[in-house]
């Protein structure tokens, strides 16, 4: 996907070096590494690749682990939306949203089921170990009672079946009595006549027949009935087993009376747009809140300008392509409204092949709907509606799995899902990449040795460089450019950006 005509090119500029900074994960006071860049704009196809690089944004701040020296690498991990089915305790947090919206009731006892971590800065916040756990408690009786409908059908159909067997031994035994009369088969009805003396058998009674012939019509008949019962059992089973969508659980009509009323309003990220103007202070108070009370920012911490630059910041160039999502490409609020009040924002980006969430905040208050397990089910089902339209867009990206943090591996539980390879960049199913991080933190996912970086860096010189306002390719860059060679900075972000981004993107130099 090219760039749409009359959006600006990426423009970004790389910074030396790696950063050391705090891990937010194991809490490592310079643990954490990455390579970053800053992005003054940024094309949604540009960004979709260097996603599918292990690249990820906050603001206009592009970064990149270095996977191999951080202390608590992070994975790019993304669902696959078109094959997702909701898991048990997935369920329950839409079965438990549904009762308080159509009746008003709640529960606000643990909610251990969506813990909350400082740097947990994705949608979704689930931990592992306890959704397993919540998965058999929460689930046993919905389980049971599958279980018992079934065999009652079972029952039922069996007892409805016995009168059947019954009727068909008795008309196969008139069948016979036809026969042994010399009638036609299309009647039924037997005519006794009383047979001379000495002569012939008496046809008032059935023919005589050995007991080992019976027993072979009786197990026959046996057979025939018991391949029309799995018949009419395979033809109801489906039905009876046919798992519901995602979508049959959100959109699930409300009565008419309910208790409350849920929107979910979808707002460019732009202040040039009416609505995400209009709901700003409204959402920065939102936003103020959650942070102070769920991470304990103080209120200089979480203001309008850290919001906007945090939230309402981004590079990526809105487009909005024929062939695209009605909606266009771009940042956008994923707003969720209660009853004519904002509860929660889902904040996202819609890309060419997928939806990448970035944060979300709701309102403390509403903890107990579990709203991070609701908004990442309802991405995952928007996701699922934009591919409708636009058929490449078929996956949901939920930014970084971290298996040496045991409070970031509820990413690993909306399946089906993929790791992205740090060294080949190609994607593995999660469930084959869990093994080898049980036994290292750093891991090589392509098991073919051989694999390389098939966008590593070839040709250098065809690199597009910004320079005194000028696009010129890294060959003429190097003649003109006065003062020590950049070169090694240059090549370090080439070989993370990779050929084809390298020479689409500008690097800014000065």
């Amino acid at each position: 996907m090219a760039a749409a005509s009359g959006t600006s090119p990426t423009i970004v500029e790389y910074f030396e070096g790696e950063d050391f900074y705090r891990c937010g994960y194991c809490k490592n006071e310079t643990g954490s590494r990455s390579n970053g860049m800053w992005a003054h704009s940024m094309t949604v196809q540009d960004y979709q690749d260097l996603i599918d690089r292990g690249w990820r944004r906050s603001g206009k701040y592009v970064y990149k682990p270095v996977m191999n020296q951080t202390c608590c690498p992070q994975y790019t991990i993304r669902c696959r939306p078109l094959h997702f089915q909701p898991s048990k305790s997935h369920k329950k947090v839409l079965k438990k949203m549904f009762k308080f919206l159509s009746k008003g009731e709640f529960s606000k006892g643990n909610n251990e089921e969506e813990p909350m971590d400082s740097q947990m800065d994705d949608a979704g916040m689930h931990d592992f170990a306890l959704k397993s756990k919540l998965d058999i408690k929460s689930d046993q009786r919905p389980l049971s009672e599958d279980c018992h409908e079934f065999k009652e059908s079972k029952v039922k159909e069996k007892e409805d079946l016995e009168p059947k067997e019954t009727k068909m031994l008795n008309q196969s035994h008139a069948k016979q009595e036809k026969l042994g009369s010399g009638e036609p088969s299309s009647s039924v009805k037997v005519v006794p006549s009383t047979p001379k003396p000495g002569k012939g058998a008496d046809l008032s009674k059935p023919p005589c027949r050995k007991a080992k012939d019976i027993r072979k019509e009786r197990k026959r008949q046996k057979l025939i009935l018991k391949s029309q019962t799995d018949q009419v059992q395979h033809e109801e089973k489906p039905k009876l087993n046919q798992p519901k969508s995602i979508e049959d659980f959100i959109f699930d009509t409300l009565p008419d009376k309910s208790a409350h009323q849920l929107e979910v309003r979808l707002v460019p990220v732009s202040f040039e747009d009416p609505e995400f103007k209009s709901s700003f202070c409204q959402s920065l108070s939102l936003y103020a809140k959650y942070q102070m009370a769920i991470h304990k920012d103080t209120a200089a911490e979480c203001g309008e300008a850290e919001f906007t630059r945090f939230l309402c910041s981004s590079p990526l160039e809105a487009e909005n392509p024929p062939n695209g999502p009605d909606c266009g490409y771009g940042s956008f609020h994923q707003q969720y409204w209660l009853d004519g009040k904002i509860i929660a924002v889902g904040v996202i980006d819609v890309l060419p092949y997928c939806v990448s969430s970035v944060y979300l905040y709701y309102d403390p208050d509403y903890a107990f709907l579990s709203l991070g397990v609701y908004s990442a089910l309802r991405e995952i089902a928007f996701t699922r509606e934009l591919h409708e339209k636009t058929s490449q867009l078929s996956y949901y990206y939920m930014g970084f799995y971290i298996h040496s943090c045991p409070k970031m591996r509820y990413k690993g539980q909306y399946r089906p899902s993929d790791l992205l390879c740090p060294e080949t960049y190609v994607w593995v199913p999660i469930e084959q990449c869990l093994p080898a991080l049980e036994n290292s933190k750093y891991c090589r996912f392509n098991q073919d040795t051989k694999a390389v970086d098939e966008e590593r860096i070839k040709e250098l010189d065809r690199l597009r460089v910004l320079y005194k306002r000028t696009i010129m390719p890294y060959n003429i860059y190097k003649k003109r450019q006065k003062g020590p060679s950049d070169e090694a900075i240059v090549q370090q972000y080439a070989d993370l950006v990779g050929q084809t981004c390298s020479e689409r993107m500008l690097l800014f130099r000065s």
